[in-house]
Order: C-alpha cells, then structure tokens, then sequence
C-alpha cells in the first residue's frame, strides 16, 4: 500500500470504553509517528457532533496522550447511527464519501461490539455495498473483530461462516491485543535469530515449559454477571495462552511471509494431545473464596448463588510433534492470586551425571517420597511479559571458597533498560498493520477452530462423572495447593514471578 493512499477507519461502539480507552490513543500516537494519513469517524448510538465527540474523548485521555490527540482531532469524525439501519448505513456511505479520497480510500471498519452483533453488522455493511472489493487493484475493504470469536468450536465455526459469506479471508482480522505486545512478539525473534538457543529448543534439552498468567484482580467494575457466563478457559486460556504456547512450540517458518508463520502455529494448535488422567491429574480448576484480597467469587455482583464457573485453571498440555513429543506445558491462569504477572519459563534438562551435591543457599534439596534425591535444575530461561517487560537465564556457578558448592546467577535484559522507552502498546502495532494490510499477528479461521477443538475437548471432561470436583482457594493466595500435583517427580514447581 502506497504511503501517501487515502484510508478511512471506521469504529461501530464509538462511545465505548474500548474506543477512548485504547484505540484513539494508539491511533492518535500512530498518527504522531508518521503513520498512513487516516481520517477516523466514530459510529454509535448516541447522538454527538463531532466536536462534542472530540471533547468526549479529550476527557479521557491520559496525559501523555494528549498533544498527539490534538494533532489528529481535526481528522476525527463522528456521526449518530446503527448498524442495523439501513438508512443510517447509507447515511454512513455519504459521509465516507464525502471525506477525503471518497469510495477510492481504503477502509477499516472496527467491530467495537458485542460479539452477537459480528454477524448481523458485517451482513448489513455488505449489503449496503461496503465491503465490496471484487479485484485486488480496488480499493481495499477490511474488517477488524474483536474477541471472544465464539463461546465454543460450533459457534465459532458458526461465525466464521457467516463472516465468510461477506468476506474473504483475508479481508478479516481477528484482533487479539496479546500478540500485539512487543514481549509476546519476541518470544518469535528470539528463538529465530539466536543460534545459541534454537539448536537447545526441543525435547533433547527442555525438560518442560510453564506459561502463567496470574491476576490480582477480581471482578471489579461489575463485571461478575459477564465473567460468570466465560470463566478463565474461555477468557484467557483458550486464546491469549494458546496462541504464547504456539509461538514457544511453533517450527521455523521458511520465510516471515504472514501464512507461512501463521501455517506453523495451526500445525502446533492441532498438534495439541486432548488431555485424559492418565498417571495423574491433567487439570486443576477452582473458584477465589474470601482471603486478604477480598470477598469470594459467589459474593460478587451478578454472579449466581449456583455458579459453577472457575476463577483460575491450570493444565497440563503436551505436543504431539517430533521436536516436543513428552515435553510437558504446563499452564495456569487465575484471579485474585498473590501477585500479577505474565511469564514463560522454560526448564532445561538436567546434566547426565550429577557432580555438585547442592546450590548454595537452598534450605533442602527436594526429594521423591520414596527419598530419592532431585537432581539440581539450575537452567531456566524466563520470558516475563508482564508487568516487567524483561528475559532472564539462570545457572549455577562455583562459590568462593575451598568447597565445590554451586551458588545461582543470572544473565538478565529489559527492555527499559536497554531502550529507554516502554514499549509501545499493543493496539499501535496492530492497528498499524491492519491499515497496512499485513495478517500475521491477527487470527486465521483454522487457528481460531483449533483452539476451541482443544478446549472443548478439555471442558467437556469436566462434565464426566470421575471428574475432578471445582476447588476453591483464599482470594490473594497462590491457588489451590492441588495444582502443585501437575508437576510430577523432580519437575519442580510454580513460578512466583
């Protein structure tokens, strides 16, 4: 796409949260980096001019934000309207019309809505003719759409039907905010531009790898009545968590060609084992009670006295691929847990004979039930993600003194460090790249389909009648102590972040 090309967005939820909170600010930053030139209308309900939608948005802006917003405000528009009208979407068509480069522009329609309104919206752009784009020389038309993409695989792939019958694949961009974030992308550029760490990366040498995503809070803002209909499966693990463990466990794509990347993804989501008890318990799922944190889980707003939904999972997966055939990932999410943070942690086997008895400063060597002795596991690599935006190695190194003791050490980067600077946020870069048309970090139809295959899959076991009964466990605690059973032998134990 030509630098200088005209593109209009077009966000439908104009006056929500998402829009003042998140994509105005990227947009407005994008716009002070040189971005596309871009005009943005907002489309809502509510009637506003667009100065009044101007001093909306202005309201809620961080600081920081501000002179950027300012630069852009002249190009944001605003017009009264539902999706569902017609005559309102031809009063949108007019208006696009009427801004600079008219039907000629390219154009960014963002689904700022509730998912049961993705279908009827995207059928009645395109029966008003505005997703029309019969040759690639036209001008393009693409829509973005924001998660859940479905409550499970039949309504996703209900959706994903519906979708295609308006558009073409790659007309499509399923947004989801976690692989726009610079710590999640590098999980890629790490493995594939280190020789020192990619000839290590498979079951020779990796032990297992642990993905967390723990959260301090709960349901606040009102948001039980909501989480009580998803629960942390389909909120956090089917998506954000599958698609990190993808990006850990993918091969080498040949090229950065964004269907080759994204072919090698799929192949690791299919590639996922449905769990079955097997030698031991597979998942653990419970609800926060009251504790230091808070009250519980069933105490909250909308939340039914009856509920059954889980406040935290944790799984352990394996991937049936020659490179990771054995290799445990062991995954875990929950609420109102101790702390807050997102990492990756990966162990690596241990050394065919051990020769150092012990690490120094290690209270007690961990031991089997029968007393065998664990082998010491002095090398991890940690990915941090969240809120510490950093990756560290770990590895043991002789003490000073006469004795052979092992003391630990640490190789560390982060990125405010290094660059000075947070990283940008997320819905920059993906915004960027739906204007510019590049699919890689959004959601392709069977990526989408394989995820919820598994995690159907995995929900569905818990319907059975030897099914592992829902837990609790004390709001701003580490979770329940079952979870700890997921680690088998000398595996080790959660990360504490």
């Amino acid at each position: 796409m030509p630098a200088t090309a005209p593109i209009q967005i077009i966000i439908f939820g104009a006056s929500g949260d998402l829009t003042a909170r998140k994509l105005v600010p990227a947009l407005a930053q994008l716009a002070a980096r040189g971005a596309p030139d871009f005009h943005l209308i907002g489309v809502a309900r509510r009637p506003l001019s667009d100065e009044a939608f101007r001093e909306l948005l202005r309201g809620r802006l961080d600081e920081g934000d501000r002179a950027a917003f300012e630069a852009l405000a002249e190009r944001i528009h605003y017009l009264s309207g539902d999706v569902g009208s017609e005559p309102d979407l031809a009063a949108i068509s007019a208006r696009l019309d009427a801004l600079p480069g008219g039907s000629a522009a390219g154009r960014l329609f963002y689904l700022s809505l509730k998912p049961d309104l993705f279908i009827p919206a995207v059928e009645n752009l395109g029966r008003a003719g505005l997703l029309q784009q019969a040759d690639p020389a036209d001008p393009w038309r693409r829509v973005v759409v924001e998660k859940p993409f479905g409550h499970d695989l039949d309504s996703a792939q209900t959706i994903n039907r519906a979708l295609h019958a308006w558009l073409r694949e790659d007309q499509l961009y399923r947004i989801d905010h976690y692989l726009g974030k610079e710590t999640v992308q590098n999980l890629f550029a790490f493995r594939f531009n280190n020789a020192i760490f990619e000839p290590l990366w498979n079951r020779q040498h990796i032990e297992l790898v642990q993905i967390t995503v723990a959260e301090e809070v709960g349901m606040e803002n009102g948001r039980g009545g909501y989480y009580d209909t998803v629960g942390a499966m389909r909120d956090m693990l089917q998506n954000h968590m599958l698609q990190v463990l993808a990006l850990i466990a993918m091969e080498p794509p040949s090229s950065l060609n964004p269907e080759t990347i994204r072919n090698q993804k799929v192949n690791v989501l299919r590639s996922l084992r449905i769990p079955s008890a097997g030698s031991g318990p597979v998942c653990v799922r419970a609800r926060y009670g009251a504790g230091e944190r808070g009250g519980a889980y069933l105490a909250e707003e909308g939340v039914p006295q009856a509920s059954q939904t889980e406040t935290y999972v944790a799984l352990r997966a394996e991937v049936d691929t020659w490179r990771w055939a054995g290799v445990p990932f062991l995954l875990r999410h929950g609420k109102r847990l101790q702390k807050r943070f997102t990492e990756v942690k990966v162990h690596f086997r241990v050394p065919p004979i051990q020769l150092f008895e012990r690490v120094e400063g290690e209270v007690e060597t961990p031991r089997l039930p029968d007393g065998t002795v664990c082998q010491l596991r002095p090398n991890h690599l940690t990915l941090s993600i969240q809120p510490r935006e950093a990756l560290s190695l770990s590895f043991g190194v002789k003490a000073p003194g006469s004795g052979m003791n092992m003391a630990p050490a640490e190789l560390s980067f982060d990125y405010k460090d290094r660059f000075g600077v947070n990283t940008p946020p997320a819905y920059e870069r993906l915004l960027l790249d739906a204007m510019q048309g590049d699919p890689t970090l959004f959601l392709r139809t069977d990526e989408v389909e394989a995820s919820w295959r598994f995690a159907d899959a995995l929900r569905q076991t818990w319907t059975e009648a030897d099914a592992p009964p829902l837990l609790e466990y004390p709001s701003g605690s580490w979770g329940p102590p079952e979870a700890a059973a997921l680690f088998r032998d000398c595996e080790g134990s959660w990360s504490r972040g």
